[in-house]
């Protein structure tokens, strides 16, 4: 007791040589348990003068008969080395003959000191794995410990390319015969977790944790489902082998294990199991957490949209869940897969709108009912039987909040302009709305009605109803705002309708699904299509071809200036066309004839071919000036461009509005502006990168070798190179651990010319900071492939 308070009081300088001596006589008593005590409270509170004094003592220590008092002195190392590194280092022989003894815990021990002492030294933890892979490890522990150390010694090196084996890979398959079950744990972990793993060297590791499903133990259990788990997520096929032994885990009592079990199944199961896995499934959801259930939901959609033909069993399954209790991110998951499950699944059409419908009687949640009456409006007047959904939307009328009952009158309006034969039927219903007690409600009603009797076309009134407004919002408001009443009403057509949303999100992979009822409509107009729209209609560009990318707008001046501009490169296969965003800050000042002057002398492969001018810039009124510059057809130039903004300034009478006739031209200097390799890419991820890899091929695949020079760190170095390709990050692979020494990131886009690009980056510390990198890359095109490794060389 008198050790253990002397090391939590940690006495200051002045104190300590009070207690050393006593500590010091200890450290040399007959007495094995004083000697450890006192080995550890000397290294927790003496500083690196006293500790030369002693270092003789631990050394003894270290390889004492005794195990506690070796495993005292170990121990107390590794709390040392993080102080004073020179002094441990030197134990190294000690530490050494420590590692070949019989005690388990001061193997344990004396290897995991041995590693740190080595760990900036790849060479020397190289030369450690292999000489104790030979099989001088006795203590289970340390076995664990060695398993690890060998893991990164194999993600550190590359794999023989010709033979395609890995180093130490016999040694990880050996440790699965292991008598003690945590060794046998720990080697199949770091199987299914190497790089690259394929299914030969799976099998091993998938047989022994299938095994461990059947254990009596929860903790093996557990372990074993849940790297099981994580293993399915990029090979399904080599875990459908434990599908029998994980269905039986859906009844544990171990809540976590059923969990994972089942969004296991989930993962792998086959379409004759669907069925049989949805009984089973129904008597495990009201024993889990929320959380847990919109785990087990997005992996039901999975699999509904992996066998479409089990439709209906699923879809029953999701109705059933969707009436029992539960909070608002619970059913809006459940909801949402219904409706990805209704577009996706023609089949699965009425009987999911159905299941909807029967929800919203009985809905507590407004967004819900709401979203569920728009999809309604889209998706009910397609069906066979459009009147069987009409009650249901009737009933939100009388039964709901106001919000919900605007929603319902918008929806019955919709089925009345798609439907011809309810059209009579609808205008009852709305009518009867014209004495709801909202305002929102009357006034809704009154439109449709006078829309649905109006003697405009068809066509007028479905694109009234379900047509996309084609005026920016941000228009459409400052419009609103600087209308006077008067006797000339507000006229939609005077809202300009060229200024576009400036920000720009990179446009969506080809084939991906909106997201349920909170994303955007089936194909809504994507903002890549508004900016080509733009560009098609302006003669100069028309002939340009199909855009192939638009950035991000960058900013060519500083905030709170007197003119805002920012900038969107629009590439095309053979041009390059610059959209000026310009706003004019200053409210006494009107802008005509507004040009960029571009200086293209340090971009030499540019020339430029066009221009157009933006005619007026009132204040606060955003609008385009356009530049556009022919290149090489197909090539990734990049080039450095002056801007200078040109323009006539009048000035504005505040009292009346109006300019004066005569202005002065004027000038307005902006930044640089810059087009680099990464805007020759587009972002597109794919789902299994794996499997893209090898499907891609090795004909065109590229493989070279670079020195990054001195890095910080080497996420700051896996970032340059993301930045510098512009590609699509995959699998989570742009973070990098915190003090990793090696990692491997994976990379996907889409290149000029709509050809396919996968990168492989692996990244490793040569030296204190210098970090090496080696660069795989497979295309469609081998000079796409050859022009990715330029573009790093020249980066």
């Amino acid at each position: 007791m008198v050790y253990v308070i002397i090391k939590e009081l940690s006495p200051s300088a002045d104190e300590v040589i009070i207690v050393t001596s006593s500590l010091m006589k200890d450290m040399t008593s007959k007495t094995d348990m004083y000697r450890a005590n006192a080995i550890r409270v000397l290294c927790q509170i003496t500083d690196g003068t006293l500790l030369t004094q002693i270092e003789r003592y631990l050394k003894q220590a270290i390889v004492d008969k005794n195990p506690v008092v070796a495993s005292a002195a170990l121990v107390s190392g590794i709390h040392l080395l993080q102080t004073n590194p020179e002094i441990v280092k030197r134990w190294s022989n000690e530490v050494q003959e420590a590692v070949q003894s019989r005690a388990a815990l001061v193997q344990f021990h004396a290897l995991a000191l041995l590693h740190q002492i080595r760990q900036n030294d790849r060479l020397a933890v190289n030369k450690l794995v292999s000489s104790l892979t030979r099989g001088s490890v006795r203590s289970p522990l340390a076995q664990c410990l060695l398993i690890r150390y060998t893991s990164q010694v194999i993600r550190e090196s590359a794999s023989n390319t010709q033979t395609g084996d890995r180093p130490f890979y016999d040694f990880l398959e050996g440790c699965l015969r292991h008598k003690a079950e945590m060794v046998i744990f720990e080697a199949a972990r770091a199987i299914t977790e190497l790089n690259g793993v394929t299914s030969r060297e799976l099998t091993p590791a998938i047989t022994v944790l299938q095994l461990f499903l059947s254990s009596t133990k929860p903790v093996l259990r557990f372990a074993a489902v849940r790297t099981l788990n994580k293993v399915a997520m990029t090979h399904p096929i080599a875990v459908t082998n434990c599908n029998i032994d994980m269905e039986s885990l859906i009844s544990d009592q171990n809540r976590s294990i059923a969990t994972l079990a089942i969004t296991t199944l989930l993962k792998t199961g086959n379409e004759s199991s669907v069925d049989r896995l949805m009984k089973q499934i129904t008597t495990f959801m009201s024993d889990i957490a929320d959380e847990f259930k919109i785990v087990v939901i997005e992996a039901i959609r999975s699999l509904c949209l992996k066998f479409p033909l089990k439709h209906r069993s699923l879809m029953n399954f999701l109705s059933n869940i969707l009436r029992e209790e539960g909070g608002f991110e619970y059913k809006k998951a459940i909801v949402d897969s219904i409706v990805i499950l209704i577009r996706d699944i023609p089949e699965a059409k009425e009987s999911g709108l159905l299941h909807l419908c029967e929800f919203i009687e009985d809905c507590e949640f407004t967004y819900l009912s709401t979203q569920i009456l728009h999809f309604l409006g889209i998706e009910g007047p397609k069906t066979s039987d459009p009147s069987k959904y009409i009650r249901y939307i009737y009933n939100r009328v009388h039964l709901e909040n106001a919000t919900v009952r605007a929603g319902a009158v918008s929806t019955l309006a919709k089925f009345g302009a798609m439907v011809d034969s309810l059209k009579p039927r609808i205008f009852v219903l709305l009518r009867r709305c014209l004495f709801d007690t909202d305002d929102e409600v009357r006034d809704r009603a009154t439109l449709y009605l006078n829309t649905l009797g109006a003697d405009g076309t068809v066509e007028d009134m479905k694109e009234f109803l379900f047509g996309s407004l084609d005026i920016p919002l941000v228009n459409l408001e400052r419009s609103l705002k600087n209308y006077e009443p008067s006797e000339e009403s507000f006229d939609i057509n005077s809202v300009p309708k060229e200024v576009k949303i400036q920000p720009l999100a990179e446009k969506k992979a080809p084939g991906k699904k909106p997201t349920g009822l909170g994303g955007p409509p089936p194909n809504p107009p994507s903002t890549i299509d508004a900016y080509e729209k733009l560009l098609s209609s302006i003669p100069e560009f028309a002939n340009f071809g199909k855009l192939f990318k638009s950035s991000a707008p960058v900013e060519l001046t500083e905030a709170e200036t007197e003119y805002a501009v920012n900038v969107v490169k629009h590439i095309f296969d053979g041009h390059v066309v610059f959209q000026y965003n310009c706003t004019n800050t200053i409210p006494e000042q009107l802008l005509e004839n507004v040009t960029v002057i571009v200086d293209a002398s340090e971009a030499e492969e540019f020339a430029e071919v066009a221009s157009k001018p933006l005619r007026s810039l009132p204040y606060d009124s955003p609008g385009q000036t356009f530049v556009a510059f022919e290149k090489p057809e197909g090539v990734p130039a990049v080039g450095k461009f002056s801007n200078m903004l040109r323009f006539i300034v009048k000035e504005v009478d505040p009292s009346t509005g109006e300019a004066e006739d005569d202005g002065v031209e004027d000038e307005y200097q902006l930044e640089e502006l810059e087009v680099v390799a990464a805007d020759y890419m587009l972002k597109v991820g794919v789902s299994n990168f794996r499997n893209a890899w090898e499907s891609m091929g090795p004909d065109c695949e590229r493989v070279d070798e670079y020195d990054l020079g001195p890095r910080e760190n080497l996420a700051e170095a896996v970032n340059a190179v993301i930045n510098l390709l512009g590609m699509q990050p995959c699998e989570g692979t742009e973070v990098v651990p915190s003090n990793s020494r090696s990692h491997t990131c994976l990379l996907s886009g889409v290149y000029i010319g709509n050809v396919k690009v996968l990168v492989r980056l692996q990244f490793g510390i040569d030296g204190p900071k210098d970090v090496a990198m080696k660069l795989a890359v497979r295309s469609e095109d081998e000079a796409v492939s050859d022009a990715i490794h330029e573009i790093v060389a020249s980066g």
